[in-house]
């Protein structure tokens, strides 16, 4: 869960550092006083795209740092340790910087990490339903991954094994049609790959190999100079009628018999003899580099000729010793691929009729564990859309089988029916935007439990509700934060009152510039600000009353 927060040079905000606990937290305040920017804040630690256009007004960059708590989580432990993120202490500290300049800091554990890695490790940390988080109903394709979240434990087994068998199939399917569609075009390119694996091959290229040679070849070329210069500083510092050391010496001698006088001298004393130490170092070490230095004019060949060799290379096959190597990569198991093919057709035939087979089997079997999951979920989804007054509404999962796919045989689609009497059709099209953010929510409750994620965040996705959905939604919400930490920006008294934390955004303007202030909220002026909600800025002894009873009624659920 999140723990911390500090935000320095956002938006409208200046400095703010906030501390959060667990199970759920409101953000309440009047529409513009900053509460998206702290979304926003936590969005961008949790990799979201980062921009100038965040930058307060003035300043050169913003800074976010954030403190997570986190799960007995084995994946994303497995993803710390590939990216050499320490995590032993079970904490994680991100700290983002973005400046005018486009510059771009990102630190994970002291870490530096790019946006991607960022938002590689946000996604087990951070999960933000937006207002129009819902649109990802709107989005057929996006429903197959949504059915697998939900039974990951059963899928993700199976899925992990389609996947190696849709690979193995796929890089034999596309042998045997390169094969049968030009005999001749095999054997070139069968050909040409030799002969390039073996030229590249022979090469024995390293990665840092060009550097170190263009390095060495430079002080080869410039010998006589770099000779010249340390044998400058030896004669200079040690040798010669009047060396330059003995002449500091001397003076050291002198100022350190003044310097029992006064403290400036005694300063002066030290300072003199460091010098002369430093300059004593320099000059042994000038010392034995002109000692180790030699010069091999067949080496200065070597390096040419094989600095030359590279040149040829990169210019056949990538502009960089990394990227001839990242070619040879790719073309030797092109290669692999096109030699282990090349026995015979038949063969090849066979092969592939064998891996089709057996990536059929395994996709029903993944087909299969899907569609038990649906059943279930159909179920929770009817129960949890009863709660939230939907409770004509029939939901169920819809599969069509199409060919094989990186994600099975299944082309997978939500179908409601939001009245009796109607039929039954795609949730995209049928489903008005107040029924998606309830089918949304109604999925986040169901997903809470097992989907791992530390933190989620609610900004008003309870937009547009009122009265006993009001109601049923700070239900749902309340039972989400049973099983992760729960920030939730709301504009209803109903949804705060069942928060067990309480925030308090406003802005203010002080020398024409605009800041943003959070304030923890007793209970006391959870009163107060729940009678603002309810009533507006007139409040009354009728809506104090009401706000009593909200929090009053959400702490004996508690």
């Amino acid at each position: 869960m999140l723990s911390e927060l500090t935000i320095d040079n956002l938006a409208i905000i200046k400095h703010l550092s906030l501390e959060f606990s667990d199970q759920m937290t409101v953000l309440t305040g009047e529409t513009g006083a900053g509460k998206s920017i702290i979304i926003d804040a936590v969005g961008l630690l949790a990799g979201g795209r980062g921009s100038q256009e965040f930058i307060r007004r003035g300043e050169d960059k913003l800074c976010l740092q954030g403190q997570f708590v986190l799960n007995d989580n084995p994946e994303l432990g497995q993803l710390l340790d590939s990216l050499g993120i320490e995590h032993d202490d079970h904490d994680l500290i991100i700290s983002r910087e973005i400046h005018r300049n486009g510059r771009n800091t990102i630190r994970v554990n002291g870490t530096l990490v790019n946006a991607t890695m960022l938002r590689q490790i946000g996604s087990y940390l951070v999960d933000i339903q937006g207002q129009n988080e819902h649109q990802l109903l709107m989005q057929p394709e996006k429903h197959l991954g949504m059915l697998d979240q939900y039974a990951s434990k059963e899928v993700a087994p199976l899925m992990a094994k389609y996947s190696e068998l849709y690979r193995d199939y796929t890089e034999l399917k596309s042998a045997v049609t390169k094969k049968q569609s030009n005999e001749q075009q095999w054997a070139q390119r069968l050909d040409m790959l030799r002969y390039q694996v073996n030229e590249i091959g022979e090469a024995q290229l390293k990665a840092d190999e060009e550097d170190q040679l263009t390095s060495e070849r430079d002080r080869l070329e410039h010998f006589q100079q770099i000779s010249n210069a340390l044998q400058q500083a030896v004669t200079t510092f040690n040798e010669g009628d009047a060396p330059v050391l003995d002449q500091i010496a001397s003076v050291m001698e002198a100022i350190d018999g003044i310097a029992e006088f006064d403290d400036e001298y005694d300063s002066l004393s030290k300072s003199l003899n460091d010098a002369y130490y430093a300059l004593q170092d320099v000059a042994n070490e000038a010392g034995t580099q002109l000692d180790l230095l030699e010069f091999d004019d067949g080496r200065l060949a070597q390096i040419d000729q094989r600095l030359t060799l590279i040149g040829d290379l990169e210019r056949k096959y990538g502009d960089s010793v990394p990227a001839v190597l990242a070619y040879y990569d790719k073309i030797k198991a092109e290669l692999d691929s096109m030699e282990k093919a090349a026995d015979s057709s038949s063969d090849l035939e066979e092969r592939l009729t064998a891996a089709e087979a057996q990536l059929k089997s395994v996709g029903e079997d993944l087909s299969a564990a899907r569609q038990k999951a649906a059943r279930q979920l159909s179920k929770l989804v009817h129960q949890q859309l009863a709660e939230l007054y939907m409770d004509k509404a029939e939901f169920e999962v819809h599969f069509a089988k199409q060919d094989f796919a990186a994600a099975g045989i299944d082309d997978v689609e939500f179908y409601i029916r939001t009245n009796p009497g109607e039929a039954m059709g795609p949730l995209a099209k049928i489903a008005s935007g107040g029924e998606l953010s309830r089918v949304m929510l109604a999925l986040k409750t169901i997903f809470a439990a097992n989907e791992g994620v530390t933190s989620i965040i609610f900004d008003e996705v309870d937009t547009g509700v009122s009265g006993r959905v009001a109601q049923a939604i700070a239900d749902k919400i309340r039972l989400i934060a049973a099983h992760s930490q729960v920030m939730c920006i709301t504009h209803l008294p109903q949804v705060a009152a069942v928060a067990q934390h309480h925030f308090l955004i406003k802005k203010s303007v002080h020398d024409d510039r605009t800041t943003t202030t959070v304030t923890t909220l007793s209970e006391e002026e959870r009163v107060n600000e729940l009678a603002r909600m309810l009533s507006g800025e007139k409040i009354t002894k009728l809506t104090t009353e009401h706000a009593q009873e909200l929090l009053k009624m959400a702490h004996n659920e508690d």
